[in-house]
């Protein structure tokens, strides 16, 4: 059995007389992230931070803790290029890195109070701007997407050993 459907069903699932890329999934969630993303990262910047400052307070927020590789893969940011934002952080007091008991040899990244005070006026604009995005679909259709979405990654796990960087 193909993992790819044959070119009949391509047909359907981007209509006749349409590009490819109308009608390809990986497109089209790449294109609304970014565009929906673009709109809140001006608040981002605002608030004085990069947009990967910004995914690692959001990543961080309501955990107990991220080890770095975790948060690589959760703050879409390739390990060595986050190291240096964790440590940056860190030196302005927004997170804390802290050993992990069971093995001294790996660190976990949290908030600090000051980064959770930050983090919390951010991630109520986002929740904003989200509602914003979403209330044209209405409440049932906005439930159903986000639940689509996260069974959508539920299903199709992150591969460690790729660059979170990385895109199709």
């Amino acid at each position: 059995m193909s993992l790819f459907p044959p070119p009949e069903a391509a047909a359907i699932a981007t209509g006749s007389g349409e590009r490819f890329i109308d009608g390809y999934l990986a497109y089209l969630l790449a294109q609304a992230s970014s565009r929906i993303s673009h709109e809140f990262h001006r608040e981002v910047n605002e608030a004085g931070l990069s947009v990967t400052e910004w995914r690692v307070l959001a990543s961080l927020s309501g955990s107990a803790g991220e080890s770095i590789g975790s948060l690589s893969q959760l703050a879409l940011t390739k390990q060595p290029t986050l190291s240096k934002v964790v440590q940056r952080m860190e030196q302005e007091g927004l997170v804390s890195r802290t050993r992990v008991k069971a093995d001294r040899r790996q660190t976990v990244v949290v908030l600090t109070p000051k980064g959770l005070r930050l983090t919390e006026g951010l991630r109520e604009r986002a929740l904003q701007h989200q509602a914003a995005v979403l209330q044209p679909f209405g409440a049932d259709n906005a439930r159903m997407l986000l639940g689509m979405l996260r069974e959508l990654l539920t299903l199709h796990p992150p591969d460690l050993s790729a660059d979170p960087g990385e895109e199709n």
